[in-house]
């Protein structure tokens, strides 16, 4: 039984051509022929009661290999095993010889074992194998893994992860685009329409000034401030939600190498869009509950008129350990939305798979998830900000517009200006985000259950998994 091609395990069977590198002794040369009987080659024991050795026949240590040229019926004798792996096979690889085999004892070889002078270069052993050069040399170690999309089908990289979703994003740009730009549209024009004919109108008759404002006018204030926030929550809530479930499926196919439309990834996504808006919901419910629960002890102790320190204290210490809890919880359930998508499944078995998937690997998944939103957050402010000046810049209320400083009432021009760079910023990180989300329980399949595998059958991948690099049939 070998292990790859040449070398021989531990502890194998004699070959049919002698015996195999991995025996623990020398192996029985062939007779040599003679006039009369043939007579056995020194460095090995007399088998069967027909051998003998002669009476002059010198030691070991003093005989020496002929000088004529070995008879064609002649085996020469293999040298020792080497340690570790044991020595070569016979027909494995080496430097003579198209099988690679042992072409014989090299010049002035003084017979087994006394005399014996070592095995040729790069002989047996844990060395390189009949002179080829070590793994991860020559070799170039293990096969790539089959690509058939934007991705390798195998455990990814942090690199790998995010360049997945750059790639997902500029080899579908004309869809992704598209998707990305009309969520961008909706929100963007909703909050600019929103803040500026309902906030302003609302802060226009309000004084906020400290010294001036009543507590009837700071509560109007932030009731309809919450009010519009609530609002511009809710319908990009909703335009996000459609958005990723429709990235979704486009970074699906994308693993895959196939093409699909926005068409077509509307039809698949939208049978799952409730359980989505549901999930989505009690994940905020639970959010919201946590938070509520964990303020709760601070609020009833002021509220019970005891020290206002203590339960400042008390307040302060429940909401940063119930934000603690609450970010732990986002992380276990942060796949449950790529679960609920791609697997059909139900809200609560969604969730359930989501803390399956993460359960060993939550630093992992929050660190990328971290450093994904500060590159999308980075990118967003380096395409906002300059449009943001600009809108200062015209705005009749100048720097107050961009500082926020003026007084809650500010121009269409700032709005508008602000909004376009807003919409590009939208649409060019949305897709980063959602790709992220889909690649990670994609990576987290692979690392646990093995995922590579089905898609490679998915993708046409020929050979993968057999020891094969694979690869796409067609390509």
């Amino acid at each position: 039984m070998t292990d790859t091609p040449g070398w021989a395990s531990p502890g194998s069977s004699p070959s049919p051509e002698g015996r195999e590198p991995g025996a623990s002794g020398p192996a029985e040369p062939a007779d040599r022929p003679g006039p009369t009987e043939p007579a056995p080659q020194p460095g090995a024991e007399a088998q069967g009661a027909g051998a003998k050795w002669s009476k002059e026949q010198p030691p070991p240590g003093q005989w020496s290999a002929p000088t004529g040229a070995p008879s064609p019926h002649q085996a020469p004798p293999p040298p020792p095993p080497g340690p570790g792996w044991g020595g070569r096979h016979p027909g494995g690889p080496g430097p003579g010889g198209p099988g690679g085999g042992y072409t014989g004892p090299p010049a002035g070889y003084a017979g087994p074992p006394a005399g014996y002078a070592g095995p040729p270069a790069g002989y047996g052993g844990h060395g390189n194998p009949g002179g080829y050069p070590a793994w991860g040399g020559g070799w170039g170690g293990p096969p790539p893994a089959a690509k058939p999309g934007v991705i390798p089908l195998r455990p990814l990289g942090v690199g790998e992860i995010l360049d997945g979703a750059v790639s997902t994003m500029r080899t579908y740009w004309r869809t992704v685009l598209g998707i990305a730009l009309t969520v961008a549209v909706v929100t963007d024009t909703c909050l600019v329409l929103l803040q500026g004919l309902v906030l302003n109108d609302a802060l226009s008759g309000t004084s906020l000034d400290s010294r001036t404002a009543t507590p009837d006018e700071v509560f109007r204030a932030l009731r309809e401030t919450m009010i519009v926030g609530g609002i511009v929550t809710v319908i990009s809530a909703a335009a996000i939600l459609v958005a990723t479930a429709l990235l979704t499926t486009i970074t699906s196919r994308a693993v895959l190498g196939k093409p699909v439309s926005a068409g077509e990834a509307w039809r698949e996504a939208r049978p799952q869009l409730p359980k989505l808006c549901g999930l989505l919901l009690l994940l905020g419910l639970i959010t919201v509950g946590v938070v509520a629960a964990g303020a709760l002890p601070g609020i009833l102790v002021l509220a019970a008129g005891g020290s206002d320190a203590g339960g400042a204290a008390l307040l302060g210490l429940g909401i940063l350990g119930s934000v603690v809890v609450a970010v732990w919880l986002a992380i276990r359930f942060y796949l449950a939305a790529p679960a609920l998508m791609l697997e059909r499944q139900t809200i609560t078995k969604a969730m359930s798979r989501s803390a399956k998937l993460v359960r060993g690997s939550w630093w992992r998944i929050f660190g990328i998830q971290v450093l994904a939103w500060l590159i999308a957050n980075i990118v967003s402010s380096i395409v906002t900000i300059p449009f943001a000046v600009i809108g200062a810049a015209v705005s009749g209320d100048g720097m107050d517009d961009f500082l926020g400083t003026s007084g809650g009432h500010v121009g269409w021009a700032f709005l508008i200006i602000r909004g376009i760079g807003s919409l590009i910023g939208t649409t060019l990180t949305l897709p980063i985000s959602a790709g992220v989300t889909v690649l990670l329980y994609i990576d987290q399949r692979i690392r646990r259950e093995a995922l590579d595998l089905e898609l490679a059958r998915a993708a046409g991948v020929q050979g993968y998994g057999t020891g094969g690099t694979g690869h796409v049939s067609g390509s």
